[in-house]
C-alpha cells in the first residue's frame, strides 16, 4: 500500500529503458520470442531486455507485462466506494486488498474515499463479493457499474500524454461473451502477467494446458474482436511523473450524456471517459473522467479548460483526487474468492 508522494523514477526520454515503457504499451510482438523482436527493434539482446523489464518492475515503473482485458466483455465487473472512517483505513483496505477479485483500490479526497475496482467470473459472484465486503467492513457501501464506454485505456504517451483514440461502447445494451472451458483457463494464465523468460507463452502455456500456439492465436483473435484492448507494458504512471490524477463526476441528463461523454473522451488530457450507472440518493454522478498529470496545479488547470469547453459547470459535479494507492494488478475473473 502505498502513498502517492514516493520518489519517482526520472528516464531519459531517449533511453532504451523509457521505450521499453512507453513504446511496448501495445502492440506488444506476439511471437514465440517476444523480448528478443524488441531486443532486435531496440539494438539490443533479448536477455538486456528481460533484464531491463526486471529492474523497472522492481522499482515500482511496470505493474506488468500482458493483457487488458475489456470491461463488462467477459464476467462481471464493476467500481465501488466505500465511506471508511479515518481511524479504519488500513483495516478495512486490508479487508478490501485481501479479497483476489479486487484489482484497483484507492483513497480519494470524498466522504466515499476507498475507490476499487471488482471482477469476477459472473453478475451472481459479484454480487455475492459485494455483500461479503459490505458485510466485512461495515462501511456504507455504493456499487456503480459501467452503462457506457467512451475511452478506456491508460495507454497514453509518457512523454507528450497523447493517447489511443476514443472508442464508444454501450455496455448496457451488451451481454458478456461465453469463454469455453480452454479460453477461461487461458485468461486466468494471463492474469498474472507474461513471466519474463525467453518464451514466455510457454509459461503462460503450462499454465493452463495449452500450447504456445494456441495461446498466441487466441490472444490474436482477442486483440481483433476488442476482447482485449491492448496487450502490452501496463504502467505505473505515478512512479514515471504523473504524480496527480483526478477522477472528475458530473450529474448529467441521460438524453445528453453520450453526446457529451463522447466529446470529452477525445479531448486532450482525459485518460478515462465512461457513464455509469447513478447510486441514488447518495451518488447522484453518472459521467466520469480521469485527468492525469504531473501535478495537481496542471490538472486542476486542465479540468477548468475542460469544464470550460464544454460547459460542464451547468451539471453538479465534483473531482476526487488520488492520495493513496492501496492495490493495483489485473483483472482476476476467476470464481475464487481469496488472493
Amino acid at each position: 500500500m502505498a502513498h502517492l508522494s514516493a520518489p519517482q523514477l526520472i528516464l531519459d526520454a531517449g533511453s532504451i529503458d523509457f521505450r521499453l515503457l512507453n513504446a511496448y504499451q501495445r502492440d506488444f510482438p506476439l511471437t514465440a520470442r517476444p523480448y528478443a523482436e524488441i531486443g532486435r527493434r531496440e539494438g539490443c539482446s533479448s536477455a538486456a531486455v528481460i533484464e531491463r523489464l526486471e529492474r523497472l518492475r522492481g522499482q515500482g515503473a511496470v505493474s506488468r507485462i500482458g493483457a487488458v482485458f475489456a470491461p463488462r466483455r467477459i464476467g462481471a465487473s464493476t467500481l465501488a466506494a466505500l465511506a471508511v472512517p479515518a481511524g479504519r483505513l488500513e483495516q478495512v483496505a486490508e479487508l478490501v486488498n485481501a479479497r483476489s477479485e479486487v484489482n484497483h483500490n484507492y483513497l480519494r479526497e470524498n466522504e466515499w474515499n476507498m475507490w476499487f475496482v471488482a471482477s469476477a467470473a459472473n453478475e451472481t459472484a459479484l454480487a455475492r463479493l459485494l455483500a461479503e465486503l459490505s458485510s466485512r467492513t461495515d462501511c456504507p457501501f455504493i456499487s456503480l457499474p459501467l452503462l457506457e464506454e467512451f475511452h478506456i485505456d491508460l495507454g497514453f504517451d509518457l512523454q507528450d500524454g497523447s493517447k489511443a483514440d476514443s472508442t464508444h461502447r454501450n455496455v448496457e445494451a451488451e451481454r458478456a461473451i461465453v469463454l469455453s472451458r480452454a479460453e477461461q483457463d487461458l485468461v486466468a494464465a494471463l492474469a498474472p502477467g507474461l513471466p519474463l523468460v525467453e518464451r514466455p507463452f510457454e509459461q503462460v502455456g503450462e499454465r493452463c494446458g495449452q500450447s504456445a500456439d494456441e495461446v498466441l492465436a487466441r490472444i490474436d483473435g482477442w486483440l481483433a474482436s476488442g476482447l482485449i484492448k491492448r496487450m502490452g507494458v501496463v504502467v505505473r504512471h505515478h512512479e514515471l511523473g504523473y504524480r496527480a490524477n483526478a477522477m472528475c463526476v458530473w450529474d448529467v441528463p441521460d438524453d445528453v450524456v453520450s453526446e457529451l461523454g463522447r466529446a470529452l473522451a477525445a479531448a486532450d488530457g482525459v485518460t478515462l471517459c465512461y457513464r455509469r450507472k447513478r447510486s441514488l440518493p447518495e451518488w447522484p454522478f453518472n459521467l466520469f473522467c480521469m485527468i492525469h498529470g504531473r501535478s495537481r496545479d496542471e490538472v486542476e488547470v486542465r479540468i477548468g479548460q475542460l469544464s470550460r469547453r464544454y460547459g460542464l459547470d451547468r451539471y453538479a459535479h465534483t473531482c476526487l483526487f488520488s492520495t493513496r494507492r492501496f492495490k493495483q494488478c489485473g483483472a482476476r475473473y476467476a470464481s475464487g474468492s481469496n488472493a
